[in-house]
């Protein structure tokens, strides 16, 4: 038992150690001096795609933050699951109100039951476009950009060495409901992951339009059901580089409650199985990340229950100095993101006690609630993604069981709750 202590607690703490070294190295990249953006007559003509199945909670601000773009040549491609889908009528409201013409609205008009129903339209987008469209830009409808984001995207991609680039999702440490706390905790395990690994996120990226002919990608496309995770082995055929752009890093403002987290972590967590190129490092990372802090506090019990208390005091001891050295990191990461949120012009989260002390009850919280959609991962063979079944054999092998259109009872019955 004394070994077994001994063990953990170096664990815990060279653990801590590595995670400080590879945030350092993400926040002084944040920190880097910008780029400078390209004028006008530099920028080529971009066709910036939006896939959309239900109306998120802040869809309507997506679309116009969309169509205000800082660019002087770019068209909004809105694809709609169906002329049904709730979203259709609030895309519609949202274009009217600001009366913008460089948009195009169609329906998902072929159905590949071998690939998700994005991968279908993102295809059936991609394949429409003419050759004036030299630069592709993906969003997802939780993606309220700024106004420079798609001039911040496209400038990097005239280094003839970069082949993507792309920003990433960041939650806010507010909410209604845990849900949201465990998400945003984990979530930045996850930019960090992306950052280092170099894996595109396909709800603020650009890439080039021969790229993406170049690396046949709607081939791969037609039997996925991931859009973004796949391109990281494509891109990397080629030696070219996937560029974080700090700068197009998106806040997301959306409520999530622990279930519904737990069923979209699974489906992240078997996309990341089935197309991560890096998914022994990922489980090795959720190894260090979770099952050594619970085994400490199973430790911990145990030696109460055996009235070792001086034993059982170390150990909690050693596990505050981890998860108080986490929120220290967590803290830091908020503070640098938050001027880069300052920057877009968009509101920043006040650091106030009380969420401070959910951040650290959210800790411990989030290594189990990952740990169980880890194992739930494992196990399942099927996902249901926005209504829609999709069966897995294998990463190539898809079923879309059955479609039918979006409705409006489908959508949630709290506004801010993600789909």
């Amino acid at each position: 038992m004394q070994d077994l202590m001994i063990f953990l607690s170096k664990s815990l703490i060279s653990w801590l150690g590595i995670q400080i070294c590879l945030i350092l190295v993400f926040l002084w990249y944040l920190r880097s001096p910008k780029q400078n953006l390209l004028s006008d007559e530099q920028l080529p003509k971009t066709a910036v795609i939006l896939c959309l199945r239900g109306a998120d909670p802040f869809l309507p601000n997506c679309v116009r933050s969309l169509l205000q773009q800082n660019y002087p040549q770019y068209d909004l491609k809105i694809v709609i699951d169906s002329q049904e889908d709730p979203a259709f009528k609030v895309v519609k409201e949202a274009i009217n109100e600001l009366g913008a013409t460089n948009f195009q609205i169609s329906t998902l008009n072929t159905f590949n039951h071998n690939c998700s129903l994005k991968c279908n339209a993102l295809i059936q987008t991609i394949s429409n476009l003419d050759n004036s469209y030299k630069i592709v830009a993906l969003v997802d409808a939780d993606t309220v950009v700024h106004p420079n984001w798609l001039r911040e995207l496209v400038t990097p991609l005239l280094d003839a060495t970069v082949g993507v680039t792309t920003g990433n999702r960041w939650y806010l440490p507010t909410g209604n409901y845990w849900g949201s706390m465990v998400r945003y905790v984990g979530n930045l395990s996850t930019v960090v992951q992306m950052f280092l690994f170099q894996i595109p996120w396909g709800g603020s990226l650009a890439i080039k339009t021969e790229m993406l002919h170049q690396i046949e990608i709607m081939d791969q496309w037609g039997k996925s059901l991931n859009d973004d995770l796949l391109m990281h082995n494509l891109i990397k055929k080629h030696n070219l580089k996937i560029k974080f752009v700090p700068s197009a890093l998106i806040i997301n403002r959306e409520d999530c409650n622990l279930f519904t987290l737990h069923e979209s972590l699974k489906r992240l967590l078997l996309s990341c199985r089935l197309y991560h190129p890096y998914w022994l490092a990922i489980v090795s990372e959720s190894i260090s990340s979770i099952l050594f802090p619970t085994l400490v506090v199973i430790l911990i019990f145990w030696s109460l229950l055996e009235g070792q208390l001086y034993q059982a005091f170390l150990l909690f001891g050693w596990y505050s100095i981890y998860t108080v050295g986490l929120l220290l990191i967590i803290l830091l990461m908020e503070v640098e993101v938050q001027k880069i949120i300052h920057a877009q012009g968009q509101a920043i989260t006040k650091l106030t006690n009380r969420t401070i002390m959910r951040i650290l009850l959210a800790i411990p919280l989030t290594q189990w609630v990952y740990g169980l959609a880890i194992i739930s991962s494992l196990r399942t063979s099927t996902i249901t993604w926005r209504g829609i079944t999709y069966r897995l054999q294998g990463a190539s092998d898809i079923r879309l069981v059955e479609y039918h259109p979006y409705q409006w009872l489908d959508q949630p019955t709290d506004g801010k709750v993600s789909l």
